[in-house]
């Protein structure tokens, strides 16, 4: 009777997060707002345990693909094109996806960069790397008469780049020519030296072209992005921390969305006011900041925080998987705590904030205290702006990105990859240096269902278990991802001198050993989340 139970509870789970996935993406699919988007957390140099600059993404979307690999370098003859892509979705699919339609092309450059090529190209072999959290903005900025979208942008500037200054220099232009057709986004773009927010939206229905701003995280700071526009004030007579399209303010001025007179320009509240508003967006913000620099005491209901923060301590490589990892837990926001509402009936009721299930998947409550709705400016629909929390169930992959100028590129870049939620997975090391990953981090997942052949389905099936029984089950899974994560963080040091004795030797030869290295843990992590997944099916069988 337990076991028969188990399996009915477990049918009413996975039913019930299918259904949220579909609920999760119409939203993120409406450009009002953003609760169930990316996160993105920035590093300076001189705010890291080791001058490393970082970036940092969390892919939190179920349509996007879960295969990924390695694009090599490329020379490529003259006339050649790069085809350019609208990325829609595809309901057709075993599971929910996204569908490429290609709409144009773009000249292609004589030779292309090396890089990783996840869902949003994250770093190349220069140690050019990109982080992703979208904003929305104004919906009257969207234009479909352009050519390049966020992914696309992503990989353009990879393939094309070697600085952070370089990449946004080099988006300015393209999108200028061949115009943004998505809808707000912030990338977050660092090399060996420096990390900057980069802030674009569209130029306008029926146009061709863009908006953008870029600011500069300092050296000692640290930065969060987290689906709302954060820069606020610019300052282009300070261009080694700030930069802007030319028609920044001139679009500005002419909509209405500034006036001069009133105060200041700000680029979020010209151009992406809604996003400010999202108390999914500014919780994490404040949660980031309150991790890892608590000393400020920020208010977790403030509006606006810093663009970026001095960390109270230097930043380790585990501190930032703990701040992905976290659900609010410990303070007045945790989901597990329960709110009044009222039925339908008009009678107050108590229920739980989260599923109760997953502490870090908020149900659809609509009158949360402190929740915020934005309104379509066409259509004037309201939507629900409720909060979420920094570690999502849907994360399709995560990365963890080291950027260090006193190392070779091939040694010095190093992107930490996780599968599916960061809360049930584990970080292991792509080097720039990284010439093929496992083939089932290549495998498709998604598009053709179910499949052990796949990492990702690996990751996703245990995350899966694991939320069923959160409480307890979190903790079996910790007690084997967490001594390994130690175990990888503690022996870098030792993989990248012996990388380097190589190198000297023969660069190749430590590609090599550096490839050898992410295909050994990229398998182990993998036969151990299958593994760990029987187990917790064994365990816990007879407890339902």
């Amino acid at each position: 009777m337990k076991s028969t139970m188990f399996y009915f509870l477990m049918i009413l789970a996975l039913s019930a997060m299918s259904l949220n996935v579909v609920h999760a993406q119409s939203k993120a699919d409406w450009q009002g707002g953003f609760p169930e988007g990316c996160t993105s957390i920035t590093v300076g140099k001189d705010a890291s345990f080791d001058g490393s600059v970082m970036t940092s993404h969390t892919d939190d979307s179920h349509r996007t693909r879960s295969w990924m690999d390695i694009e090599p370098a490329r020379d490529h003859e003259e006339g050649a094109t790069v085809p350019m892509y609208k990325r829609m979705n595809d309901s057709t699919q075993a599971m929910p996806a996204y569908k490429h339609v290609q709409i144009g092309e773009i000249p292609q450059v004589e030779h292309t960069n090396k890089y990783i090529n996840t869902a949003y190209p994250s770093m190349n072999e220069h140690q050019l790397a990109v982080g992703e959290s979208t904003f929305g903005g104004r919906e009257a900025l969207q234009s479909d008469e352009g050519l390049i979208d966020c992914q696309r942008l992503c990989q353009l500037m990879l393939e094309r780049a070697s600085t952070a200054r370089e990449a946004i220099k080099l988006a300015g232009r393209l999108t200028k020519k061949y115009g943004w057709n998505d809808y707000g986004e912030c990338l977050t773009i660092a090399d060996e030296q420096e990390v900057w927010h980069f802030e674009i939206v569209g130029p306008g229905k029926g146009k061709v072209g863009s908006i953008w701003a870029a600011q500069r995280v300092p050296d000692g700071h640290i930065s969060v992005n987290a689906n709302a526009s954060r820069i606020r004030q610019i300052n282009l007579d300070d261009p080694d921390h700030f930069m802007a399209s030319e028609n920044i303010f001139r679009v500005a001025k002419e909509k209405g969305w500034w006036n001069p007179e009133e105060g200041p320009f700000e680029f979020c509240y010209a151009y992406a006011p809604d996003s400010r508003k999202s108390v999914a967006s500014r919780r994490r913000e404040w949660r980031v900041f309150d991790l890892l620099a608590p000393s400020l005491e920020l208010s977790p209901t403030s509006e606006n925080y810093p663009f970026s923060v001095k960390p109270d301590e230097k930043i380790e490589l585990s501190d930032m998987v703990r701040v992905f990892s976290d659900y609010y837990q410990g303070t007045p926001y945790d989901m597990r705590r329960n709110t009044t509402v009222e039925n339908e009936q008009g009678e107050q009721v108590i229920s739980p904030l989260a599923n109760p299930f997953m502490p870090y998947s908020q149900l659809a409550i609509e009158d949360v205290s402190g929740s915020w709705y934005s309104v379509n400016e066409e259509t004037g629909d309201i939507r629900f702006l409720g909060e979420r929390t920094i570690a999502r169930w849907y994360t399709m992959y995560a990365t963890i990105i080291q950027c260090r100028s006193w190392l070779p590129d091939e040694i010095g870049g190093v992107t930490w990859l996780a599968q599916d939620n960061v809360a049930s997975s584990i970080y292991i090391p792509v080097y720039a240096g990284t010439n093929k990953l496992p083939e089932s981090y290549s495998t498709p997942g998604r598009t053709e269902g179910y499949t052990r052949e796949s990492a990702w389905w690996a990751f996703n099936r245990l995350g899966t278990l694991a939320a069923q029984r959160w409480g307890e089950m979190h903790k079996d899974v910790d007690a084997v991802w967490d001594p390994w994560q130690q175990q990888l963080f503690e022996q870098q040091e030792q993989i990248e001198k012996e990388a380097r004795q190589k190198y000297e030797e023969d660069p190749e030869e430590a590609e090599e050993y550096l490839t050898d290295y992410t295909l050994k843990w990229g398998n182990k992590v993998v036969e151990k989340a299958w593994n760990l997944g029987d187990e917790l099916w064994t365990k816990y069988d007879e407890k339902f």
